[in-house]
């Protein structure tokens, strides 16, 4: 049962992830303005979509998807402390923060096992 609920998290992230992170690769006008709000530069746009989309192929490779898992989980912080702290949008915080305890549940589904 586990690896079935292992298996839908990771390709309903992954989709999710391919998207969110392409827009971003791709220059959609409306994330070139978000991430001008944020002050840091576009550079950390396709950082964050190299690091969505990267995740969201290894999501679907069971080998990496503890650690892709991890790494979009990473990225879901920082964009929950954004949202929060930077960009005042407490709804898409909430949105982020729900992402990233799906992929840390995926993460710890996926956790490595000893012996």
């Amino acid at each position: 049962m586990a690896n079935i609920v292992g298996w839908i998290l990771a390709i309903v992230l992954a989709l999710v992830f391919s998207l969110a992170g392409g827009v971003k690769l791709i220059g959609v006008p409306a994330m070139v303005a978000e991430f001008a709000q944020i002050g840091i530069g576009q550079w950390f746009r396709f950082v964050t979509g190299l690091l969505e989309v990267s995740g969201a192929i290894g999501l679907l490779i069971p080998k990496f998807r503890f650690w892709a898992a991890l790494q979009i989980g990473a990225v879901m912080i920082g964009a929950t402390v954004v949202n929060l702290w930077v960009l005042n949008v407490p709804a898409l915080a909430s949105l982020t923060a729900v992402l990233m305890l799906l992929a840390l549940v995926l993460a710890w589904l996926r956790r490595p096992q000893k012996g």
